[in-house]
């Protein structure tokens, strides 16, 4: 190939040459005015060389030859090289302008490289011509297979396809040059896959190659298929790209279930309740998901109405259930025939076939059952007034087996707490154990139990409804309390009321009243009873005028009867009181005897107006008691003056209802009243507020004394005059009790009577004396006794006249 190439470099170079010859030129005048155009002689003149690609060569692939007029062999000229691998991929002789390739070169790694040349004075190094560019091309050769975009494609059908149906499709290309030759021309073609599949040789396009009965996913369901592309297309030498594709076939539903067995067999208690599991039938399908789903029914037999089958979700079975009670006794066994289909069915695939059909045969076992009654409930009716020991009606239960077990019976005690009823053990009687209302109750449930004898384990119930038939045992009644009144001035004849009644009992006709006035009022009444008819009365008056003063209020007797067998009558009282009333007939003042509906507090304005007063008693409670604990000042002020302050706490007093607590008086004279000696010490004092007031109490604001406080002054005087000295020591302690809001409460007994044993003065109280003696004491002896005594020495040795 080198010769080749050579020659080829040289003719190219003879034609540049050829044509640099007639290529004009343009020149400029030395003086720099209008250029004139000239053709010139180019020196060398090239476009592109060729160079083809892989060279396997040991030596450097040689391109062509640069050769510039400029050179005359003289040695003198060098050629230079610049651009795209020069120097390194492309090397120049700059002696002769040989050009060499140095590696050997892809095209698929690049295609072209483009480079500049010159020439330039070996000696001064000036450029002999101006630079000029070429272009290196690549001629490809066929060395790179086809490449499929994916190593592996997966890809599914459906089964039972049409022949041709499209698969999926591949691709591949070839990185060889597509512009030059026949390299990257490739043609697919299938090499495993034969004979379900093919391939367009063209787009690379999989379809399928047998028909419908061939593409069966039961029979297979996987398909490996290798596609071959090939360049030169597909000539001998060309090369050849491989890829493989994963072929599924899709279920669809072309297969019916089958049952795994013709005929079954089951047993189940004669016990089993309803939705009881009987059995489970088990059917196949080729198909899968909801293609396999399938239902099953009973299409026939003589179970048909006491089995159902309905179909487990999960494992896809056939599930036998009891619909109805069974009996061992009437029938050991039954027969019924099963189908199967599937849920989805497809149309292209519907045959004769598509359903399957089994035969189960249920045995029925039996067992212990307990008693059956022959009905559901019963329903016994029995008048009210029915005497003790009546039969009400019978129940009736028989062992369902075949032992025939004798039964007895009994009441479930449960239901008939008040033991009204029994039952006769052996012939299911129920009758009376004592006497019923049916104004209390109408009705009865009970329940009725049947034993075996055999084995008492086996019982049942029974429902018992006892309904008790009304007779006429009571009479009829006012429906309401009636009061009314009656003014003062009225007409004869005139409607004060409507009365109506009520009766308990209740007559199959309905009821029917009847009013009229009781025989005890008929003489004399100054009221009528009229009838209307419809089971209500009127009441008329018969005078004209009726006097308060005179009577105030009338009882009008009223006699109500019913219309039914044996007839009951009752008196009912009519309140009538007399009103004085204004023209228009409303009423405006009765006697004391208000009526009961007349207007006044309510119940329910009463009870807030109580709950707000124990409130507000509750508030004073805590009001009074938060005062109490504030900071008091102490009874005793300094220890000299205990002989003023002797109090006792040792008697608790009467309670809240003890106003005596302070009444000193009693101590010298039970008759007469200390509130008189109170009055005048206490006229300007403070109340104590923990002392309630009341007429026993002393009064401590001036002016508020009560009345009866006004004989006191006198018997102040006549008591200033019986130790007048004691009195006033005594009052003055009262008063200071009584008055101070420190002081102890009010029911607490403050004592000055007694100072306590072992005193040289001995008893200091003059109670005793005062009765005995009317005489006059010195007691300035007093003042020798020591300072514990001053104050009672000033008192008691003082003058008369300073108490004044």
């Amino acid at each position: 190939m080198g010769p080749a190439l050579l020659l080829c470099a040289v003719c190219l170079h003879l034609l540049l040459s050829v044509d640099a010859l007639s290529v004009s030129g343009r020149g400029t005048d030395r003086l720099g005015g209008e250029k004139l155009l000239k053709r010139v002689r180019r020196g060398w003149m090239w476009n592109q060389f060729f160079l083809q690609e892989e060279y396997t060569g040991s030596d450097y692939q040689y391109i062509g030859k640069l050769q510039s007029d400029m050179d005359n062999g003289n040695g003198l000229v060098k050629y230079v090289l610049s651009g795209e691998g020069a120097g390194s991929v492309f090397v120049l002789d700059e002696n002769n302008g040989d050009l060499h390739a140095t590696r050997r070169l892809d095209r698929e790694e690049k295609a072209f490289y483009i480079l500049k040349a010159t020439v330039v004075n070996k000696r001064t190094g000036l450029k002999l011509e101006p630079e000029t560019e070429f272009t290196v091309k690549l001629h490809d050769i066929n060395d790179n297979e086809p490449t499929f975009s994916k190593e592996l494609y997966t890809a599914t059908v459906p089964e039972r396809s049409d022949i041709g149906t499209s698969v999926v499709q591949v691709t591949a290309t070839d990185a060889d040059d597509s512009m030059y030759g026949s390299s990257a021309r490739l043609v697919y073609s299938i090499s495993q896959g034969h004979p379900y599949f093919s391939v367009d040789p063209n787009t690379g396009l999989i379809r399928t190659a047998l028909g419908p009965g061939d593409m069966d996913r039961e029979q297979r369901e996987h398909y490996q298929v290798v596609i071959e592309a090939k360049d030169m297309a597909g000539q001998r030498g060309g090369l050849t790209g491989t890829t493989v594709v994963n072929i599924s076939l899709t279920d669809v539903n072309d297969n019916p279930p089958r049952f795994t067995q013709s005929i079954y067999q089951f047993r189940v208690p004669e016990s089993s309740r309803y939705g009881s599991a009987v059995g489970r039938i088990k059917a196949t399908d080729r198909d899968l998901g909801k293609n396999a789903e399938m239902y099953f029914s009973i299409v026939s037999g003589d179970g048909m109405d006491m089995f159902h089958i309905s179909t487990d979700k999960d494992t896809q079975e056939g599930v036998i259930s009891v619909s109805k009670p069974l009996d061992f006794e009437k029938k050991p066994s039954y027969t019924v025939e099963l189908q199967v289909q599937n849920t989805q069915t497809d149309p292209r695939f519907m045959t004769q076939g598509s359903k399957d059909v089994c035969t189960v045969r249920i045995s029925v076992e039996d067992v212990d059952e307990p008693p059956l009654f022959d009905r559901a409930s019963y329903l016994m009716e029995v008048k009210e007034d029915a005497a003790v020991g009546l039969a009400l009606g019978s129940v009736s239960a028989s062992d369902p087996d075949a032992a025939r077990s004798m039964v007895k019976y009994s009441i479930d005690r449960r239901t008939d707490m008040d033991r009204l009823f029994n039952v006769h053990p052996g012939n299911g009687s129920v009758f009376l154990l004592r006497g019923l209302d049916r104004e209390e109750t109408a009705w009865h449930n009970i329940s009725v139990i049947a034993t075996e004898f055999i084995n008492p384990r086996q019982s049942s119930h029974v429902s018992v409804h006892i309904r008790l038939l009304d007779i006429n045992d009571n009479a009829p009644t006012f429906a309401t309390t009636y009061e009314t009144f009656v003014c003062e001035r009225t007409k004869p004849g005139q409607s004060i009321q409507t009365v109506s009644a009520v009766d308990v009992d209740e007559p199959s006709s309905g009821h029917k009243f009847f009013f009229s006035l009781a025989p005890e009022g008929t003489h004399a009444s100054n009221f009528t009873v009229r009838d209307n008819g419809d089971n209500t009365a009127g009441i008329l008056t018969r005078r004209a005028s009726y006097s308060r003063l005179h009577q105030s209020v009338y009882l009008v007797p009223v006699v109500i009867t019913d219309g039914d067998y044996p007839m009951q009558s009752s008196t009912g009282t009519l309140t009538v009181r007399v009103c004085r009333c204004d023209p228009q007939g409303n009423m405006e003042v009765c006697n004391a005897e208000a009526l009961s509906s007349s207007p006044g507090i309510s119940t329910g304005a009463l009870i807030a107006i109580l709950l707000c007063a124990v409130i507000l008693l509750m508030l004073v409670v805590l009001f009074t008691a938060l005062k109490r604990q504030r900071k008091q000042e102490p009874l005793i002020i300094s220890k000299e003056d205990v002989r003023d302050n002797v109090v006792s706490y040792n008697d608790e007093g009467g309670g809240e209802e003890d106003t005596q607590a302070f009444d000193i008086g009693a101590l010298r004279h039970p008759d007469s009243h200390p509130a008189a000696v109170a009055l005048e010490e206490c006229a300007a004092a403070k109340q104590r507020r923990d002392i309630i007031p009341s007429d026993t109490l002393l009064y401590c604001r001036p002016g508020h004394a009560p009345s009866m406080m006004s004989p006191v002054p006198m018997a102040t005087a006549t008591m200033r005059q019986d130790n007048g000295d004691v009195r006033a020591f005594i009052n003055q302690r009262v008063l200071e009790n009584d008055c101070n809001p420190t002081a102890p409460p009010y029911d607490s007994l403050a004592t000055y009577a007694y100072e306590g044993a072992g005193s040289v003065a001995e008893s200091l109280s003059s109670l005793a004396s005062a009765s005995s003696s009317e005489a006059e004491h010195d007691y300035h002896y007093l003042s020798d006794w020591g300072p514990r005594f001053r104050k009672l020495a000033d008192m008691y040795g003082a003058d008369d006249g300073d108490f004044s």
